[in-house]
């Protein structure tokens, strides 16, 4: 299986290198010789922003109850998957959160809330 996985990298490189490097398709800076012609061949009018649809932002304030309810999201690099997999393992609330969103096998939300530890860490 490792030997299938190898020869496919390998192939796909191979490709990705002939795409690369046939005098064809040569590129300057991702910019092929039929696009630099576009370039060159198009007009010089001013973009006309009436035509654009108007995009709206909601900025009403949320309330602290909204925040409560939402489950925190760790996206710390100081946590790395283990194989830890259970609550009596875990140091903290954020710890615990991170095992249970990315990694797997984990055993800590037992009613399956999206909040791991809730009785010794995530309160």
């Amino acid at each position: 299986m490792r030997n299938i996985l190898i020869i496919i990298v390998l192939s796909f490189l191979v490709i990705l290198g002939f795409k690369y490097l046939n005098p064809n398709t040569a590129t300057i800076d991702g910019i092929t010789d039929s696009t630099a012609d576009e370039l060159n061949n198009a007009t010089s009018e001013p973009i006309d922003f009436d035509d654009i649809a108007p995009t709206y932002v909601d900025l009403s304030p949320i309330s602290t109850s909204t925040l409560q309810s939402v489950p925190q999201v760790i996206t710390s690099s100081s946590f790395t998957c283990d194989g830890r997999q259970h609550c009596s393992q875990m140091t903290s609330c954020a710890e615990a959160t991170y095992f249970n969103n990315n990694c797997p096998n984990t055993k800590m939300d037992g009613n399956n809330d999206g909040v791991p530890c809730e009785s010794q860490w995530c309160q």
